[in-house]
């Protein structure tokens, strides 16, 4: 087996590098081509563990991690997570989610995080979304380099293939961990991995390179398409970042679902599933315009409303009956991630009770002698019907002083404007519209 090849990690010369490393034998590998680099120290290498907590051992893994890292002189940070395991696109993809999130918190900015992703995995990845029905971004598969955050994820590993690295790792008589859920064929991934590519290779044994091949190509085709479906999605945003119904139609359809994706993606919303866009189109696009129907998928919604698709993830429902004392000091986080904050003035008067909408609610507005259902106003106004559960009250004994900062009432109003104060809201998770992301 021809040893790696130190140009491997020539892309990253001279920028700061954070491992993940999860002590199993890639990530192993990966690290100690860095570390035994000395060039590397001098311009920033350092290490982190995600502790999922999913497997009986992983405090030792992490005690393994940490051996390793003061062995070779490098610092580590071990960070622990909480996996949603009931999650509905399975345990693997929220243990993903939640190291992604643990990485982009930790990285700093201009610095690479490195992953050690190999031409196996790439082979597998191609082939499970394959068998999704994903398009031609989704059969690119990895990338091996990207924006992240206010860094680069980077993967130096991509086009060399698992057997390399464990002779490299046996070579250098290194120590890694092997995690036994790798052996549940119950997961999608293993199943490949284990069964179908063994499989696959006494028959052609060069299938991984040529699936991780197709993976590259398809990655190539992508690039070339993206300038026009860049500019065909900025022709049907609206300013808000929701998509128009009747720019969108206009499109061929194949072009149409790549525009649908890379908006999606754009949005920060999970890869969509391989009925998604034909499901879109049929039950979204079709639908008649005083209905507000939706698309789900994991945690994501996709939904129609006033001739526009609306991007929403992440909102979760209030406890029953929470509520809270707020006195406007500090900002106040809400059951569902959203978070009010009172700007401009040191604090209310008095506190105010805050709380979810309970129904029947009425409120006197600026200029008015006589109040309304709260109801009807909100029916009335630019907040989306998923969204209004999610509106904070704030109510001054049976007084409803505001809803969020989207409706407020007359006596809270000449309040903020006696103060020169303004009151904020920010909704939870992906739901407030707004332009999609560049990256």
């Amino acid at each position: 087996m021809t040893p790696l090849a130190s140009s491997l990690l020539d892309a990253a010369a001279g920028a700061p590098v954070l491992v993940g490393f999860s002590g199993g034998l890639d990530s192993t590998v990966l690290l100690h081509l860095l570390a035994t680099d000395p060039l590397r120290h001098a311009t920033g290498l350092r290490a982190v563990h995600v502790h999922h907590g999913l497997q009986t051992g992983a405090d030792e893994w992490a005690a393994h991690c940490q051996r390793t890292c003061d062995a070779w002189r490098l610092p580590l940070q071990v960070v622990r997570v909480q996996v949603q395991a009931e999650a509905a696109d399975g345990p693997e993809a929220a243990a993903r989610r939640a190291r992604h999130a643990a990485f982009a918190d930790l990285l700093r900015p201009g610095e690479w995080l490195a992953l050690a992703h190999h031409r196996d995995d790439q082979a597998e990845t191609f082939l499970l979304h394959a068998l999704r029905g994903a398009g031609v971004e989704g059969l690119a598969a990895m990338r091996g380099r990207r924006r992240f955050g206010p860094g680069q994820l980077w993967r130096p590993l991509l086009q060399v293939p698992r057997a390399a690295l464990e002779a490299h790792a046996r070579q250098h008589r290194l120590h890694w961990i092997e995690d036994p859920s790798n052996g549940d064929d119950a997961f999608d991934r293993n199943f490949l991995r284990n069964t179908l590519m063994p499989l696959l290779a006494e028959r052609w044994p060069e299938a991984g390179a040529r699936f991780a091949r197709s993976a590259t190509l398809a990655a190539e085709a992508a690039a070339l398409l993206l300038p026009q479906d860049e500019q065909r999605l900025r022709a049907c945003l609206d300013d808000d970042g929701t998509l128009s119904i009747p720019a969108l139609a206009a499109l061929p359809a194949g072009a149409g679902a790549r525009v649908l994706r890379l908006w999606s993606h754009r949005c920060g919303l999970p890869p969509l599933p391989g009925n998604g866009v034909e499901r879109i189109r049929d039950e979204l696009l079709a639908a008649a315009p005083d209905r507000l129907p939706e698309f789900r998928w994991q945690t994501a919604r996709i939904i129609r409303w006033r001739d526009r698709l609306h991007a929403v993830d992440g909102l979760r429902p209030w406890p029953p009956g929470w509520q809270a004392r707020w006195e406007g000091r500090t900002p106040l986080v809400l059951p569902d991630g959203g978070r009010l904050e009172l700007h401009g003035a040191a604090g209310f008067q008095r506190p105010v009770c805050v709380r979810q909408r309970r129904g029947g609610e009425r409120i006197q507005l600026p200029g008015r002698s006589h109040s309304h259902l709260l109801k009807h106003r909100l029916q009335a106004s630019a907040t989306p019907p998923w969204l209004r559960p999610h509106l904070p009250l704030l109510c001054e004994g049976d007084q409803v002083l505001a809803a969020g900062d989207r409706i407020v009432s007359s006596p809270l109003h000449d309040w903020l404007h006696a103060h020169g104060a303004q009151l904020c809201w920010h909704p939870p998770g992906n739901s407030r519209p707004g332009r999609p992301d560049a990256n």
